[in-house]
Protein backbone atom coordinates (compact mmCIF):
# COMPACT_ATOMS: atom_id res chain seq x y z
CA UNK A 1 0.00 0.00 0.00
CA UNK A 2 1.30 3.25 -1.01
CA UNK A 3 0.63 6.28 1.19
CA UNK A 4 1.64 9.93 0.66
CA UNK A 5 1.80 11.67 4.36
CA UNK A 6 1.71 15.49 3.78
CA UNK A 7 3.52 17.24 6.84
CA UNK A 8 5.66 19.93 7.35
CA UNK A 9 8.69 20.17 10.21
CA UNK A 10 7.61 20.45 13.87
CA UNK A 11 4.36 19.30 13.19
CA UNK A 12 4.22 16.66 16.28
CA UNK A 13 0.53 15.39 15.46
CA UNK A 14 2.37 14.47 11.53
CA UNK A 15 5.43 12.87 13.40
CA UNK A 16 3.05 10.67 15.43
CA UNK A 17 1.10 9.21 13.23
CA UNK A 18 4.10 8.68 10.89
CA UNK A 19 5.74 6.87 13.93
CA UNK A 20 2.41 4.67 13.79
CA UNK A 21 2.65 4.61 10.78
CA UNK A 22 5.80 2.77 10.37
CA UNK A 23 5.02 0.28 12.24
CA UNK A 24 2.47 -1.32 10.13
CA UNK A 25 4.45 -4.15 7.53
CA UNK A 26 4.03 -3.53 3.80
CA UNK A 27 3.19 0.41 3.87
CA UNK A 28 5.29 2.24 1.28
CA UNK A 29 5.25 5.95 3.03
CA UNK A 30 6.01 8.80 1.10
CA UNK A 31 6.29 12.35 3.16
CA UNK A 32 6.00 15.18 1.47
CA UNK A 33 7.11 18.83 3.19
CA UNK A 34 3.94 21.33 2.56
CA UNK A 35 6.36 24.04 3.06
CA UNK A 36 7.86 23.49 -0.09
CA UNK A 37 5.54 23.47 -2.87
CA UNK A 38 2.91 26.69 -2.80
CA UNK A 39 -0.28 24.46 -3.80
CA UNK A 40 0.27 22.04 -0.71
CA UNK A 41 0.54 24.41 1.25
CA UNK A 42 -2.34 26.61 0.33
CA UNK A 43 -4.24 23.18 -0.18
CA UNK A 44 -3.03 21.50 3.75
CA UNK A 45 -2.00 24.34 5.62
CA UNK A 46 -4.74 23.97 8.07
CA UNK A 47 -5.02 19.97 7.46
CA UNK A 48 -1.93 18.30 8.19
CA UNK A 49 -1.39 15.69 8.78
CA UNK A 50 -3.05 14.73 5.52
CA UNK A 51 -3.04 11.35 3.76
CA UNK A 52 -3.58 10.09 0.40
CA UNK A 53 -3.49 6.58 -0.51
CA UNK A 54 -2.54 5.88 -4.44
CA UNK A 55 -4.73 2.89 -5.63
CA UNK A 56 -4.85 1.61 -9.38
CA UNK A 57 -3.19 4.75 -10.27
CA UNK A 58 -5.90 6.93 -8.21
CA UNK A 59 -5.38 9.43 -5.90
CA UNK A 60 -7.36 8.64 -2.48
CA UNK A 61 -8.03 10.71 0.47
CA UNK A 62 -7.96 9.41 3.85
CA UNK A 63 -10.03 9.93 6.43
CA UNK A 64 -8.60 12.37 8.98
CA UNK A 65 -6.85 9.73 11.84
CA UNK A 66 -7.08 10.98 15.53
CA UNK A 67 -3.95 11.45 17.00
CA UNK A 68 -4.75 8.99 19.72
CA UNK A 69 -5.50 6.30 17.67
CA UNK A 70 -3.24 3.19 18.49
CA UNK A 71 -1.62 1.35 16.07
CA UNK A 72 -3.89 -1.12 15.62
CA UNK A 73 -6.57 0.68 15.10
CA UNK A 74 -4.31 3.17 12.17
CA UNK A 75 -3.82 -0.89 10.99
CA UNK A 76 -7.58 -1.47 11.12
CA UNK A 77 -8.90 1.54 9.02
CA UNK A 78 -6.25 1.67 6.77
CA UNK A 79 -7.40 -1.73 5.96
CA UNK A 80 -10.83 -0.41 4.91
CA UNK A 81 -9.17 0.98 1.46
Amino acid sequence: MHLILYSKPGCHLCEALLEKLQQIPSLEIETRDITTQEDWFAAYQYEIPVLHLLKNGEVVTLPRISPRASVEQVAKILARY
